[in-house]
Parts: structure tokens; sequence; C-alpha cells
């Protein structure tokens, strides 16, 4: 190992505070957070009612083949309710654990960018205008982000935080046309790098185990994810879960899937960290939808707990993100 490639490294985690013993052996997203704000810092999630490209019939009808957007809604949050309900029922669901906090506004619900110019700008505002919200999180499609749009996410974040959400899922352009992403790769570092070089922060989410996809692909997604100006990253593991397309795709072709034990997922995603530019923040390894809804696998564990294992076994083969991290070469 090369000083040039634990320089950065050590340097993240040094103005986070820590040591350089690698005790923490991952860039973690909360950790950055916290060093970002005086105050604790918790999300809230907003539905704004928007849909989906992939499903009001502009690239496609259905959604993605692996989307029940059902997974990832708390009960709280609901379309017909506006912003500043959502937000006032967010703050009391968790004002229980932490009296003295804020948030931030999370748009996550289908594409929270896909529709004109002038709503999204007056949701984004009446979720600002709240008292108790100190920024925004906007998750949306690479292919749905407008030059008014990252040009007015410029403006706000000067002032206040914001973090755009990008769904990747894969950086294989044959695993995004059978998921029928409606996009290519391609599309997706044009809108990073512009958010990116707008000096907004940037995250990516991607989904581990996608139908043919080896795992020698899966560490390839970290290569091509670390050459990109990301902010955060956000690793689910594929779940086949009800109401959708793959339900019926892996009844029928329980061949095209690899889907991994818990053991097997930890020891995946290790080599994943020790390819991932240091400089990635992670925000979480997994994804857990609700268990009446997950037909595979059944892990029955808690994201944490997975967490855990993960440290675990990064401790035990001493190593940590970025060990094998090829630089911008």
């Amino acid at each position: 190992m090369t000083l040039f490639y634990l320089l950065p490294f050590m340097q993240n985690f040094s103005r986070m505070g820590m040591d350089t013993g690698f005790q923490q052996r991952y860039l973690n997203y909360n950790q950055v957070l916290k060093s970002e704000f005086d105050e604790r810092i918790q999300k809230i999630s907003v539905h704004a009612g928007f849909t989906c490209p992939n499903r009001d019939g502009t690239k496609g009808w259905g959604g993605c083949t692996y989307c029940n957007n059902q997974t990832f809604v708390p009960e709280y949050c609901k379309p017909v309710k506006s912003i500043t309900q959502q937000l006032d029922e967010g703050v009391n669901f968790f004002r229980h654990k932490y009296k003295s906090q804020y948030y931030l506004a999370y748009f996550q619900s289908y594409t929270n960018t896909y529709d004109s110019f002038e709503n999204l700008k007056s949701l984004y505002e009446e979720a600002l205008h709240h008292p108790k919200i100190k920024g925004l999180v906007i998750g949306t499609r690479p292919d749905c982000v407008s030059e008014d749009v990252l040009d007015y996410f410029e403006r706000i974040s000067k002032n206040s935080y914001v973090l755009i959400e990008y769904g990747i899922e894969s950086t294989s352009d044959a695993t995004l046309e059978f998921i029928r992403r409606g996009h290519d790769f391609a599309c997706a570092e044009f809108a990073v790098k512009e958010t990116a070089r707008r000096g907004i922060k940037t995250g990516a989410h991607l989904i581990l185990g996608l139908p043919f996809e080896s795992k020698e692909i899966i560490l390839e997604h970290a290569d091509k994810i670390s050459r990109l100006p990301l902010t955060t990253l956000k690793l689910h593991q594929l779940q086949i879960v009800k109401g959708t397309v793959m339900t019926v795709q892996y009844r029928q072709h329980p061949e095209w899937f690899q889907l991994f034990t818990v053991d097997e997922f930890v020891d995946l995603v290790v080599d994943f960290l020790e390819r991932l530019s240091p400089n990635i923040a992670v925000e979480r390894f997994v994804s857990q939808s609700p268990e009446g809804l997950v037909i595979a696998p059944q892990w029955k564990i808690k994201n944490f707990e997975i967490a855990s294992k993960i440290e675990k076994q990064l401790i035990k083969r001493n190593t940590f993100q970025g060990r094998c991290w090829k630089g911008n070469d």
C-alpha cells in the first residue's frame, strides 16, 4: 500500500476528529453529518405526490422490475397530507427519542424532481420554511433533473444543507436495460457530475445482486462509482418483494438470481469497500422492506446488526475502505 492511497482515507477521518488507527474502517455518513452540524440531525421522509416517468408512460408503465414503493414509505408519510403536516407529524414521531434536534426534509418516494419547476420550488420552499428543517434530501432519477432545478439547488445550498440522491442501481447498461430502468449509466455519470460541479452534495444508490450480475461485475460497480464526484453512497441488497415484475421473474426463473446469505453479503460488502474511494461516505449497507412484503431473501436481521457484522469482518480481515482503490487513474 502506497502513501498516495492511504492519505485521502486518513485525511477524511482526521477531519471528523478520529485518529488514524483505523478504529473506524469506513467513512460513515452519520459521522460526517455530525461534523457538519452543532445539533443532532434526523431525516423526515415526506411524500409529495410525485410519480415517475417509468410509471406514467413517458418511459414505461409499472416502474422498474424490482420496485414496490410501499417498501420505504413511513406511516406518517402520505401524499394526501401537506408537506408541513407531514413534517409536523414526523417531528412528533421522533420527538420522544430526542427532544433537542433538527431535521432534514427527505423527499423520498418516487421521482422528486419530476414536475414543473414552479411546483417543485413551492414544495421545497414549504419544507425549508418549517422551523425545524435545516435542509433537503432529494431522491430522484438521473434522467429527471433540469438545469433550472440544479441551478435552484445550487442557490439554496449556500444557506441550507442540500443532498441530491440519484438512483443509479447498477453501472452495467445490460442490467439497467433488463430491470427496465429507462436510462443508461452515462446518464447517471452526467447527472452526478453536473450536480457536484455546482457544489451540491451528491449521493447514489446501488443494488447489489441484480439478475445476471456476477461478483466481479458487482465489484466493478465500486471502481466505476469511485470515479464520480459523489458525497454519499447507499447500498441495498436485492430483495424480491411482492407486487413487482421481479417477483414473477424469480418464480419462473430462479436461476437468474444470486440471492446472498447474510455472511455472503457481508463478505461481498467488505470486498466492495476495499475498492470504493475513501472519499465517498457510506450511508447504509442494506435496506429493510416490511417483512410481509419480502419474498426473498428472508434474513430476519436488523440493519444495524448487518452493519455490526461488516465492521467486525473489516477488523477480522484487517482491511478498510479504499485499501484497493486505484485512485482516479
